[in-house]
């Protein structure tokens, strides 16, 4: 896979990197740690959780630890794929690429959430979706290790929309070749202007990762599978098997969940999980409006 809207010598140059990536093992597993809920922000660079992180109540001490991928395929590859854990691990995602690259049955449970609850005109998963669910999910099932995989920061930047962004793709088999990372490289919009809604985007999923905190039990970490590229090495977003530095270090924080018990989940899949297939986005709007998601 590499990155739309590049000319035929920057596409040459992105895959001499890849080749170069795609023999290299690198990373930590997120298993080689200890968590009882795992807390994943889509495509959140390390330095700009660290920005924030004076103002978030329970963001501590950021750490730079390095991915497994640089993108969320090979990061679910890289992380799930034939590791003994899967069997003890509930997961709530919201990120379109598990249809493909996960198997549901190595799971104790897997719910994507992006399958029926997907928001049409924001073109992603509201972040209070994933919330609920993954709620739920620890209440109803008491997994012995939970991940909560928020497509935030990742565009769409729901707070702060850029002009020629397409969203997600509601798939696992394409990105969407209108993307803030398309207008950078073409000098369509600002580093600055991007940065700035890639934050506002950072801090609305964090406002659902403390109701979430307020809501399960245990050690939480909280990190990425990826970061954003932002002209470093030339490159921009987040290109499978591209081993940069500044794509590959994500940020860990540790903190405590403890549930209240004050939220009241709502949220309920189509049919028993793993939901089997996709659900219609006009319904799902209109369902997550009832519930006061949207």
């Amino acid at each position: 896979m590499t990155e739309p809207g590049m000319g035929r010598l920057g596409t040459a140059y992105l895959r001499s990197i890849q080749a170069i990536g795609r023999r290299l093992d690198y990373g930590t597993n997120v298993y080689e740690r200890e968590w009882d809920v795992l807390v994943v922000l889509d495509a959140c660079r390390a330095d700009l959780l660290r920005s924030v992180a004076p103002e978030i109540d329970f963001l501590d001490s950021v750490e730079t630890v390095r991915s497994v991928g640089s993108s969320s395929s090979e990061w679910l590859e890289n992380t799930f794929l034939d590791h003994p854990e899967t069997e003890h691990t509930a997961m709530v995602t919201g990120n379109t690429w598990t249809d493909r690259y996960l198997d549901a049955e190595a799971f104790a449970a897997l719910d994507e959430v992006w399958k029926y609850a997907w928001d049409e005109e924001l073109e992603t998963v509201p972040a209070a979706a994933v919330t609920d669910r993954a709620i739920a999910l620890a209440r109803e099932r008491s997994p012995e290790r939970l991940v909560v995989h928020y497509m935030q920061p990742h565009h769409p930047f729901v707070p702060d929309p850029l002009d020629g962004d397409d969203g997600l793709a509601r798939t696992g088999d394409h990105s969407n070749t209108g993307n803030p990372w398309v207008s950078l490289r073409r000098g369509e919009v600002s580093v600055e202007r991007v940065w700035a809604a890639y934050e506002a985007n950072l801090r609305y999923v964090l406002e659902s990762v403390g109701t979430l905190l307020d809501n399960v039990d245990g050690r939480v970490a909280i990190t990425a599978d990826h970061g954003n590229l932002f002209g470093e090495w030339g490159l921009y977003g987040h290109p499978m098997h591209t081993p940069v530095p500044a794509l590959l270090a994500v940020p860990w924080t540790e903190t405590t969940g403890v549930d209240s018990g004050r939220f009241d989940p709502k949220l309920t899949p189509p049919e028993r999980l793993p939901v089997s297939r996709v659900y219609g986005a006009k319904g799902d709007r209109d369902r997550l409006d009832a519930l006061g998601y949207l």
